[in-house]
Formats: C-alpha cells, sequence, structure tokens
C-alpha cells in the first residue's frame, strides 16, 4: 500500500533554503505542472535504432534511446532468444569500442542507422563465471523453484494459467471463435454456498514448470583450480557435465573459450578430446556434444522470450509464498557455490568484493537534486541502494541467527552478542546491559528496533540535507529480532560517551547538546510537530534539544552529521501510560484508560499526530470565525498574523491518511464553517496587521486549541515529556504544563474521534478491508495503533450498524487470534534447537488449528545422545537453546494462553476454549488462520489438502512445515516527483479531464519506472489506473494491456492472494469481457472468487460484487441456472451489509429478475422487479428515471407473462393442433450485459452537454477553493488505499442530477 507504515510527510518537496515550503495539497497540481514542463521534456530524449552485427546470425535492429548506458545493450542482447547465450563480448562502433559504462549520447559518432558489432572478447575467471551463471540461469528460466524458496528477489505469479499465454495477442485471435459454447461450469468449490475451501488450488500447477531437460548435471569440477602449469597455458577453471543421453565430459574453461579435456572423475589430463572443437559459448559446444541439448535448449528459450518480462523481472524486496509444492531437490552449481561464498546483492559486478554500505546510502543522499533530472537520478540510486541493503541485511540476519557469523564479543553471553558481517551491524532484541530497564526490559528492547525504524523513515522522508540517518532493517526470524544497521566510520574505534556530541546515552541523566545538531533537527521540527525545548541534565544544567532525550547525534569519522536511537521520535501515548498523579480525560477514563502496557515505548503514529494538528487547526479557524463574526459589526478586520506559523496543516505535507475524520459532531456544521473560513482565510492575508482587536481574536484562538505560538497556529509536541528520568527547568513548567495536557487531548483525540471515524467508514463501505494486513493498514492510516485492535473491535460489537460490519468483526477477531498467537509462538521458537525446527511448528500448528485432541511432539530422534555433548558449550549460536520445553504443549493450554494474551494485550475477552469453538463462534475459517499466522511468522507449508477437522490424527506432520523465512520491515523510499505527477492526474480525472489526466498518469508512470525499476506496488496503483481511463476512453485494447501488466504486477510485488491481487483480477474480468474474451473473463472472475473464499470467506460485502459480476457473464452465455445461483447469493449478501432498502439491493433484485425473463419464469420475475421498484419509489421518489425505468420494465415483463399464459391456455384447449407462435427465449445482447457490468463496478459514461460541463467545471472550481482553505483536508484518496465500493457510488450519482453531487463519480470510481 501507498503508506505501507511509511510516514505521510514522505512526498515532502525537499526543503532547502533556496525554496520556501510549498502548500503540496492538490491545488500545487498546476504550478507543478509548469515547473516541470520543461524539465519532462530533458528525460525524453527521443529514441533512435542502431543494426547489431553479432557472429552466427542475421544482423538485426535495436530501438535505443540517448540516455541508456552501453551496459543495457548488454542485457538486452544477454536476454535475447539469438544472442542470450553470449556474455563475454564488448560492442564496436566503427573499430573503436564503446565503453562499458558511458551513456549513449555521449558516444561520437553513434546515430540512426550506426552499426554496432559484437567482438568477442578473451575471457577471465571473473567473466568465465559469469558465463556459467548467466547458462545456469537460461536452464533454469522456467522453474518456479527460486520463487518458492524467496531467493534473488523472484515470486509467482499464475495469471498466465487463467488466461492461457498473453492477452494481448490471443485477443486479436480468438475473436472469431470466442461464441462457440464454452464450458462454464466452476470447480464445486467455487459454487455459493460450498463449505470445503481447498489449497491446493491456490498455485496451480504451470504446464512450464515441467521443465525441458537439457542436461543431467552442469557443476564444477573437482580439479578446480588449475595447477600452475595449466594456468599458463591459459586454463580457468574445469566443469563437469552428464548429458541427457548419460554421457560424462569434462570442460576446460580457457581464455578463448570452452573446450572438451580428456579428464575422468579419478584421472586429469587436461589434454583436449575430440571432438577438437573450441567454442567461446558453452552452449555452442554443449549444441555440438548433445543432440537432446541442443533441442531442448532451444525450445527453452523460445518458451521463456514468450513469457512476459514481468512474471521475470526481479522484484525489488523479497516477496514470500507461505505454501510451496514439494519440490525435487536438484543439483546446481551455482546455488552450491553460493552459499559457500558471502556474495551479496552483486559483488562479482563491484570491484573490491563487500560494498561500503554506509558510504552508499550517504553518498545517494548527497546527490544534487536541484531538477528534475537530477532528482530522478538521486531518488533512483536512493532506491536501489535500500533495496540491496535490505536483501544483504536479510541474508546477514539470517545468518547470525543460524549461528553462521562470529561474533565481535564472543565471550559474552549469546543474548548480549553483536556481529559484524558484510560491513552491516547486527545486534540482538534483547535488553543487554538494562538499557531498558525501567522501560520494560526485554518487551522493550524487543520493540525498540521497530519504533527506531519508523524514527529513520521519518527522518528520511523529510530530507533534510546535512543530516544523516543509519540504513535499518529489522528482522524476525525463527523468534528472534536482529536490527541490521550500516556503520558509522570511526564508531567502533571510539568510546561511545566519546563520541555522543548530541542527546544522551542513559535516558536523560547526562545530557548533552550541539549547535549544528539544534539547527539541523530545527528544520524537522516543524514538518514532524516536534518542539524545540530545554531539560536538565545530572548537574542541574539547562540543555537545549530539538528531539528526545535517547536521540544521539554522533559526527562520523566522514565529517557528516548522524542522528541514531529515533525511537521516541513520536509523542508518548498516554493511553497505554499510567503516569500517577495524572488524570486523562473522560474519554479516555470511560473506555478503560490508562492501561499498563507492557512496555513504556507506546508512542502515538505520525498520521495520528498528522490529523490531530490538521482537527486543531479546524478548530481554530472556526473559533477566529465566530469571533470575526461578532466584530464584524464593528467591521474591523484580522491581521495576517498567520502567515510566520502557516497552518501546519497545509504545509509540505501532501500525504496524509486520506481526509481525517473531524469528529462526527462537527460533520454537520463543517460545510457553513468552510465557507466562513475561507473568508476568514481571505480577510487575514488582505490586511495589513494593525488591529488589535484581530491580534486578540487570534491570541485566544491559540490558547484554545494549545498552540505555542500566541500570534499564529503552531501545535507541536515536546517528545520528552512524561518520559523516565526526564527533568524540565523551573521556568518552562507552564509550557509542560500545556505540553501535557496536549499529550491528553491526542491520546482523547484517538477514542473520540479516529475509532468512531474509522467505525463509520467501516459501516458506510468506505474501506473495505478483507484480511488482517489490510485491516492494519486502514487502521494505521488513521494514526490507530494495532494495540487498540481491542477497543475497535468493542465499538463494532456496540454499533447499532452492527450486522453491516459482520465482516469487520470477523476479520479482527481473526487478527487478535492470530496476532495473540504469534506472541506465543515467537517465545516458544526460541527454546528449540535447529534439529527440532519442523517438528516444533507442527506441533505448534496442531495445537492451533487441529481438532485433534492430544497431538504429540516428535522429538528429534537424536536428542538423548546429543544431551551431553551440549551441555559444555557456551557459545552456541542464538537459536541452539537446548530444551525441549516446546514438546509438551497441548492445544488446551495454547488457546487459553491466546485468551489471556488477547485479554493482556488487546483487552479482549475471547469466549472460546478451542479452535473449534473459535470457528463455531465467529464464524471464523481454519484456512484463514494458516494463513494470516503463515504470514505473520515466515511458515511456509507444503501445498496440500488438510484435514483440519479430523479427531483421529493431527492435521500436519513435520514433513508439512517446509520452511521458515524472516519477516523483514525496511525503509521505502519513494519516488516524490512521479507521486505529485500522479496525483495531478488523479485530480485531473476527478475533475472530468480524463485526456490530461491520462497525459500525466503516463508520465507518473515514466517517472516511477525512472526510480523503481519495473516492479512495484505504486506503478501497480499507476497501471490500474489508466487501464481504467483507456476503458472508459474505449480503448479496449489497450485497458487490457495495461490491466494484464497491473494484475501480473501485484501477483509478484504483493502475493498471488493479496487482497489487491484479487481487485486486479476483477477489473482484467471486465476488460477481457469487453474485448469479448467470455471464457477468459469468467476464469479469472472464479479465481477471483477462490481468492476471496480462501482469505476470507463468502460473507463479504465485495462478494456481492463478484457474484453480480459472475452472474451477469454467466447471463450472457445463457447458463441461466447457473447464474441464478451468483446472483442469487450477490442479492443475500447485499441484503445483509446494505440494508433491504438500499439502491445496491433494488439494481441486484432487478439482475435476478432479467435472468428469471430469460427463462421465461415471469412469475419470479416480476417478484424480483416489483422489489426493487419498491425500493426505487420510496427512495428516490416517482419521477425519477430509474423508478420510471423500472416500471416500464414491469409492464414489459407483465406482457410478457399474458402472453405466455394465453399460449399455454391455446395449448390446453386445442391439444396438439394450437396454432402457437414459438416462444422467443432473450438471449441478452453482450452490449446490455456490458452496461449491466459497468454499472455494478461503478463505471459511468454519462453523456454531458456543453453547458453542463461548463456548470461542473464551476462548481468544481468553487470546491476547490474551500479545500485549500480547509487545509486541504480532502486529500485525493490514497491511489491504492481500498477501493472505495464502486457499485453504491455510482447508483448514487446516478440518482442525483448530473453535477450536483460528486463530480468524481461522473468519470469513474477507485
Amino acid at each position: 500500500m501507498l503508506l505501507n507504515g511509511d510516514c505521510p510527510e514522505s512526498l515532502k518537496k525537499e526543503e532547502g533554503a533556496a525554496e520556501p515550503p510549498r502548500e503540496n495539497g492538490l491545488d500545487e497540481a498546476e504550478p507543478g505542472e509548469e515547473t516541470t514542463g520543461q524539465e519532462v521534456i530533458v528525460i525524453q530524449d527521443t529514441g533512435f535504432s542502431v543494426k547489431i552485427l553479432a557472429p552466427g546470425i542475421e544482423p538485426f535492429s535495436l530501438q535505443v534511446s540517448p540516455q541508456e548506458m552501453v551496459q543495457e545493450i548488454h542485457q538486452v542482447l544477454m536476454d535475447r532468444e539469438d544472442t542470450c547465450h553470449r556474455t563475454c563480448f564488448s560492442l564496436h562502433l566503427d573499430g573503436n569500442m564503446l565503453d562499458h559504462f558511458s551513456e549513449l549520447r555521449s558516444v561520437e559518432g553513434l546515430q540512426e542507422g550506426s552499426v554496432l558489432r559484437v567482438v568477442e572478447e578473451p575471457y577471465t575467471v571473473r567473466e568465465a563465471r559469469i558465463h556459467v551463471r548467466h547458462v545456469r540461469d537460461l536452464l533454469k528460466s522456467l522453474d518456479p523453484s527460486d520463487a518458492f524458496n524467496g531467493v534473488d528477489c523472484n515470486s509467482l505469479s499464475f495469471l498466465s494459467v487463467f488466461t492461457d499465454g498473453d492477452l494481448g495477442d490471443s485477443g486479436k485471435r480468438k475473436k472469431g471463435l470466442e461464441m462457440d459454447p464454452i464450458d462454464c461450469t466452476p470447480p464445486e468449490y467455487i459454487l455459493p454456498g460450498s463449505r470445503e475451501r481447498p489449497l491446493c488450488p491456490l498455485q496451480p500447477q504451470n504446464r512450464d514448470w515441467k521443465p525441458l531437460q537439457c542436461l543431467k548435471v552442469l557443476t564444477m569440477s573437482g580439479w578446480n583450480p588449475p595447477p600452475g602449469n595449466r594456468k599458463m597455458h591459459g586454463d580457468l577453471m574445469y566443469l563437469f557435465v552428464i548429458t541427457a543421453e548419460d554421457r560424462q565430459v569434462s570442460i576446460t574453461a580457457s581464455t578463448r573459450g570452452f573446450y572438451l579435456n580428456q579428464s575422468t572423475a579419478y584421472h586429469f589430463n587436461p589434454k583436449p578430446a575430440s571432438p577438437r572443437f573450441l567454442s567461446h559459448s558453452l552452449v555452442e559446444l554443449l549444441n555440438q556434444i548433445s543432440p537432446t541439448f541442443k533441442k531442448n535448449f532451444a525450445a527453452l528459450q523460445k518458451k521463456r522470450v514468450q513469457r512476459h518480462p514481468f512474471e521475470r523481472i526481479a522484484t525489488p524486496f523479497q516477496v514470500y509464498s507461505w505454501t510451496a509444492p514439494q519440490a525435487e531437490h536438484a543439483m546446481d552449481c551455482v546455488r552450491a557455490e553460493d552459499a559457500y561464498t558471502s556474495r551479496l546483492g552483486y559483488e562479482e559486478h563491484i570491484p573490491g568484493q563487500t560494498r561500503d554500505w554506509n558510504e552508499e546510502l550517504q553518498t545517494t543522499r548527497e546527490l544534487p537534486r536541484k531538477n528534475l533530472p537530477e532528482r530522478l537520478l538521486r531518488e533512483r540510486a536512493i532506491f536501489k541502494v535500500h533495496s540491496d541493503f535490505t536483501a544483504a541485511a536479510t541474508r546477514g540476519a539470517m545468518a547470525v541467527i543460524d549461528g553462521n557469523v562470529m561474533a565481535i564479543n564472543p565471550s559474552e553471553d549469546t543474548k548480549m552478542q553483536m556481529f559484524i558481517w558484510n560491513n552491516i551491524f547486527f545486534s540482538l532484541g534483547f535488553d543487554v546491559r538494562d538499557h531498558y530497564k525501567d522501560f520494560g526490559g526485554d518487551v522493550a528492547a524487543y520493540v525498540a528496533p521497530t519504533n527506531d525504524l519508523n524514527g529513520v523513515r521519518t527522518y528520511n522522508a523529510v530530507d533534510v540535507e546535512g543530516l544523516y540517518t543509519l540504513g535499518t532493517v529489522v528482522v524476525d526470524y525463527r523468534g528472534y529480532r536482529v536490527t541490521a544497521q550500516s556503520i558509522i566510520p570511526g564508531i567502533l574505534e571510539r568510546d561511545q560517551e566519546q563520541s555522543v556530541v548530541y542527546g544522551s546515552i542513559d535516558f536523560g541523566k547526562t545530557v548533552v547538546s550541539h549547535p549544528r545538531y539544534l539547527e539541523l533537527l530545527e528544520r524537522t521540527s516543524r514538518p514532524l510537530k516536534i518542539l524545540r525545548h530545554r531539560v536538565l541534565n545530572d548537574r542541574d544544567e539547562e540543555v537545549e534539544l530539538c528531539s528526545s532525550v535517547e536521540c544521539k547525534g554522533i559526527i562520523g569519522n566522514d565529517g557528516r552529521h548522524y542522528i541514531l536511537d529515533l525511537l521516541r521520535t513520536f509523542p508518548p501515548d498516554l493511553n497505554f501510560l499510567p503516569v500517577p498523579g495524572e488524570v486523562l480525560p473522560e474519554e479516555c477514563t470511560r473506555a478503560g484508560f490508562p492501561r499498563a502496557h507492557r512496555h513504556k515505548l507506546c508512542c502515538l503514529r505520525q498520521e495520528l499526530v498528522d490529523a490531530f494538528v490538521e482537527h486543531r487547526y479546524l478548530l481554530f479557524m472556526k473559533l477566529a470565525a465566530l469571533q470575526l463574526m461578532q466584530q464584524k459589526a464593528s467591521k474591523m478586520e484580522i491581521p495576517p498574523s498567520l502567515e510566520n506559523g502557516d497552518p501546519p496543516s497545509s504545509e509540505s505535507k501532501p500525504k496524509d491518511p486520506p481526509a481525517p475524520e473531524v469528529g462526527s459532531e462537527e460533520e454537520g456544521s463543517s460545510a457553513s464553517g468552510l465557507a466562513k473560513v475561507k473568508e476568514l482565510a481571505e480577510t487575514i492575508a488582505s490586511d495589513d496587521g494593525t488591529d488589535p482587536r484581530s491580534r486578540e481574536v487570534i491570541r485566544n484562538a491559540c490558547k484554545a486549541v494549545g498552540s505555542i505560538s500566541s500570534t499564529a497556529f503552531d501545535v507541536r509536541f515536546n517528545p520528552d515529556i512524561f518520559s523516565p528520568g526526564v527533568r524540565f527547568p523551573e521556568s518552562c513548567q507552564e509550557e509542560v504544563r500545556n505540553q501535557k495536557q496536549l499529550l491528553k487531548d491526542a491520546a482523547a483525540f484517538l477514542l473520540s474521534c479516529q475509532i468512531p471515524g474509522l467505525v463509520k467508514d467501516f459501516a458506510d463501505h468506505a474501506v473495505l478491508p478483507m484480511d488482517g494486513a489490510t485491516l492494519a493498514e486502514v487502521m494505521r492510516q488513521r494514526g490507530i495503533n494495532m494495540r487498540y485492535l481491542g477497543k475497535v473491535l468493542d465499538l463494532v460489537l456496540r454499533s447499532p450498524a452492527r450486522d453491516q460490519l459482520d465482516h469487520i468483526y470477523k476479520i479482527g477477531i481473526g487478527e487478535l487470534i492470530t496476532r495473540s498467537a504469534k506472541h506465543i509462538f515467537k517465545t516458544y521458537l526460541q527454546g528449540v534447537e535447529l534439529s527440532g525446527l519442523s517438528a516444533a511448528i507442527s506441533h505448534f500448528l496442531n495445537c492451533f488449528l487441529s481438532s485433534y485432541p492430544n497431538p504429540v511432539a516428535h522429538l528429534p530422534a537424536d536428542e538423548l545422545v546429543s544431551k551431553k555433548r551440549n551441555r559444555r558449550r557456551r557459545n552456541r549460536p542464538p537459536g541452539a537453546a537446548d530444551n525441549t520445553a516446546w514438546a509438551v504443549m497441548t492445544p488446551q493450554e495454547l488457546w487459553k494462553n491466546i485468551c489471556q494474551e488477547a485479554k493482556n494485550y488487546f483487552d479482549f475477552s475471547l469466549e472460546c476454549e478451542t479452535v473449534d469453538q473459535a470457528v463455531e463462534t465467529y464464524g471464523l475459517q481454519k484456512i484463514t488462520l494458516l494463513r494470516e499466522i503463515s504470514l505473520k511468522t515466515g511458515i511456509q507449508i507444503l501445498l496440500k489438502e488438510y484435514s483440519f477437522d479430523s479427531r483421529h490424527k493431527p492435521a500436519f506432520t513435520e514433513e508439512d512445515v517446509l520452511n521458515i523465512f524472516p519477516v523483514v520491515k525496511h525503509v521505502n523510499p519513494k519516488a516524490s516527483d512521479a507521486f505529485h505527477f500522479f496525483q495531478s492526474g488523479q485530480a485531473k480525472v476527478q475533475q472530468g479531464f480524463l485526456k490530461e489526466g491520462c497525459e500525466l498518469i503516463n508520465e507518473a508512470l515514466n517517472l516511477f519506472n525512472n526510480v523503481y525499476g519495473a516492479m512495484h506496488v505504486e506503478i501497480c496503483a499507476c497501471l490500474r489506473l489508466l487501464a481504467r481511463l483507456h476503458y472508459i476512453m474505449g480503448d479496449y485494447a489497450e485497458a487490457l494491456s495495461n490491466q494484464q501488466k497491473a494484475v501480473l504486477m501485484s501477483e509478484r510485488v504483493m502475493g498471488i492472494e493479496h487482497p489487491n491481487t484479487i481487485q486486479e483480477y476483477m477489473h482484467l474480468a471486465l476488460y477481457c469481457f469487453a474485448s469479448s474474451q467470455l471464457s477468459t473473463a469468467l476464469s479469472l472472475l472464479y479465481r477471483a472468487r477462490y481468492l476471496t473464499l480462501l482469505v476470507f470467506g463468502e460473507d463479504h460485502p465485495e462478494m456481492a460484487l463478484l457474484d453480480n459480476n459472475i452472474g451477469l457473464v454467466l447471463h450472457g452465455v445463457m447458463e441461466c441456472d447457473l447464474s441464478l445461483r451468483f446472483l442469487e447469493n450477490a442479492l443475500a449478501v447485499s441484503t445483509k451489509y446494505h440494508g433491504p432498502k438500499s439502491l445496491k439491493v433494488a439494481l441486484s433484485h432487478h439482475l435476478v429478475a432479467r435472468v428469471y425473463e430469460s427463462k421465461a419464469e415471469f412469475r419470479s420475475a416480476l417478484q424480483h422487479e416489483k422489489e426493487g421498484y419498491t425500493i426505487y419509489k420510496t427512495q428516490l421518489g416517482e419521477d425519477h428515471e430509474k423508478t420510471k425505468e423500472s416500471s416500464e420494465y414491469l409492464k414489459c415483463l407483465t406482457q410478457q407473462a399474458v402472453a405466455l399464459q394465453r399460449t399455454m391456455n391455446e395449448i390446453y384447449r386445442n391439444g396438439s393442433s394450437a396454432n402457437i407462435p414459438p416462444l422467443k427465449f432473450t438471449a441478452p445482447s453482450m452490449a446490455s450485459v456490458l452496461e449491466q457490468l459497468n454499472v455494478i463496478n461503478g463505471i459511468l459514461f454519462i453523456p454531458l452537454s456543453q453547458k453542463d460541463l461548463e456548470n461542473l467545471k464551476a462548481e468544481v472550481a468553487r470546491r476547490h477553493q474551500l479545500q485549500e482553505a480547509s487545509g486541504n483536508r480532502d486529500k485525493a484518496e490514497e491511489p491504492m488505499a481500498t477501493e472505495p465500493e464502486p457499485a453504491g457510488a455510482s447508483e448514487d450519482a446516478a440518482s442525483q442530477p448530473a453535477a450536483a453531487k460528486d463530480p468524481p463519480s461522473l468519470s469513474l470510481q477507485g
């Protein structure tokens, strides 16, 4: 998700001294475009084509662009089917060799039509290794094992299984055949009402995976490395190959190429063997000696290049799959070699072997950023280094826990050990040296790294020049939390006390400050709402800080100013921090707060701080406006006092949590309030600041909302308030009192505004989470921490719309149970040694999910033997505790602990003692719980059907646990310019300017690709919107191609069953149907339905939309009975979630009536249409077009029914001689089905007259000004926040006079 827990500040323009902070609402779209207009041209130099001459094949031409590097042409040639077997070559232009790293535009004489010659170069050991690795990659190119094993940023995609290859081409081919009868019956488990939830269809077997075997074995020979005398003959290394025909050969890689030698397994003879054939490419040599290799390798490459590129490009961060089929473990020389070398990222392409991560991370931040091309280059470099660093840190953290890295303090206790590997520093999440004694010990030490990571995210996003943070990655693996950080130059040589020049190393006893740090942090204080404040040190001297005391400043040997330990960047959450003698506001005490939490590091989220300040700003404007109205009598005006403090809400803060709720009680008044606010803002701006009375108005308003300045609105927090051990000077007591009150107000705001606002959004179906992750994300966008989950569920239970919140309640309970289980699992795993890991995990899963009453754990067989030896080893890796306490866990005990954990942590009482009771009481699915716990803990299980409910045998055996992956948290660097284009594009589209919007979004797509490479969640959002726009503008082929990319990308980057992927599948099905690919559309919809059943179950509002889609398509192919099963289910679900009187339900009735009409069952058709008519009449009135349409349709149905009755009577009277007009069973036309599909999916084409358009634009402009005035409250919805459920919106839009309501619904939703 675009937020992804990232700070909303992340799109901040750089606030250099040169550029005053701009307001980054959507209103900036226009100026933004002008400034970037010229810059954009710089990027898009026009491409040209060159001719490539490679040995052994026909010359071909290649399209290139001037800013590509020469090495990118190398990459293209290594990927092309006919040149893919070459790696060691150079490109020559007119006899001159081109430099690998130069840009094409800098090459003299290179122009349209130039001829580039491919020249084979002599090999070195490095080049020979790269060549062998590349050949192995080509042989494995269709093999999904890397994706299942979660290595090298491979991940799964199954779209091609359901579309039979590439949609674009097949669309043109299949058009004629599509109307042939197609088999539409889905498998039993997809039908409405089915109880079974199979797991195997999640990862269907792809036909291409049964790989064509080219060789039996390709491996390094035991004769490596070549002895000295052979080295002097040019031998680089030896390979051993067994061909598919079972011929064993030994191959020499020499500087000139590859040839067979006469060595055998036990006898070394480096002389060339016959045939004496020297080939520059290993593939050509193998072609010579093995006919099977020649045939299969060619076929394999043909298949490889036919796959969609998005199926094979690496993702920026590793995505792990929680299930995998049983795979054979095949020999693989490269994999074996990688396992024993510290190859990280791409060392073999970088001189000097290990990378200096800190230097790379900081240098990329220092790149210039004055214009668009510079910023793109900088963001691209930052993103690349971050994703490489994350991969390296993950690999290192796993090595540390698996015991493969030597500690730097090996003599200390295992929990206290620290590690350095590949220039990354690793520490474990335990409280060593009682650092967190006052904060909750180990529990605090466990959460501190994630808090610190959030701090790093935030400071990175504010991006102040001259202030540096450490590369930070937090990895949870096998029950341990490992923090990986880049290393400050020189930090290891000095003692920490000497190096810290700012902040405190002992939580506030000794505190120091530093003028340069104050100056740098001052620049971050406004966007982060941090108050500059004074504290006392142990000698009672006042020290000035602009961050919390724990934030340390260290000047590295490189002269850079680093800040670290950012775990208290945001103010504490008083609801979870009982302070003796402090009373919380009534809203908090009523909800049972404050509650003691396990640690004292609970902070408010940044989204909450922003929403709170925004809320206060509106309040401030209202108070000022009110007093101003009272003064209006004397015609006095207000000074421009707002300018210096400018509303923080409109500061460079383009991405708030989507439209923060301003408390329901104010909703009514806010419309008129906004108008006044706008007036006030204008008044303030126009005045020159002389009038004392209006200054008074501002002062009063400031005081009322807790602003730190009395002349302007400026709310900031002091992060050290209520911090144990921090003391404030006497002179600041008043300020401290105000700050304490502000914190209490923020805690109350979370409970009285944010949580009710969230529940209201749930009830209105404005957000539609489908699983734990999407629920968590929606909560975090509103600044609600997961520890409030119990409170959210309480509110859902007490809500008047309880039934319409059923899906939220289920997801919430499931999340509560799996999170509690995760907490228990973490400690459980820490006591398991490596040899017992799969047994322990399968035992835990049995206790958690299996109905089998007393599962027995299988201890590893050698347990008794090894006990004695182990006692003596003090320095075991952290994961080697030799206890078997885990084996005695029982289901009863585990569930008791889960309920206890839910009560202690979330303050929610679960009423269940076993998994079966939980499933029964809360309507959960075991398969869903399995998915949630596996994703949260990194377990990978075997893809097979599990009999959870069997009381005779446990569901899991140790063979079913295939792997345990790390769960990784890292910073997500953003592409800010691209995001601005994206937002401006969205704004244009919502104003109805589709063409301009489309251009802007295409531009955004280019910029995203420039920064992120080809795969990224934000690119996915871009593609989806582009597809939608093309569809609305009638370009179905383009819509199809963009949406296909969006689906593939969503599968690869977010996961094959992520709710977002399900959405993408539904969109793609619609575009397929519009392109007359009915069978494809159906199989895509069936896939989406299967995934929804697996991830949540049947009873979800989204299921109504899905079933309406399926029902309509089936009706289109006249599968009426099947169609009715889906449409009637949709009707039931809509009725439950939207109430029997909603317009959605009316539409549902109408769809069902149409199918009954096709079946000539007019009585049922009439019954349903009457229901629909009644709803339209009561909701919209007699004269509304919908009501009229419905009444027309009723008349038509009645006539048909009468005609049918006449015919029947005729038959009864006259028997077989009756003169019967043939009955017309009307199949609906494809156009009418498509029209209905567009309606339910919220896509409306409304023909507007010119006058309507003018009115619309004026209305939009007016709303726009309002938006600006209200501090840009209605920011464009996050492009990837769960899509608003389109159908409702579309009907509401249709039920309003055209331009009166929401302009957005004119063109598209979502």
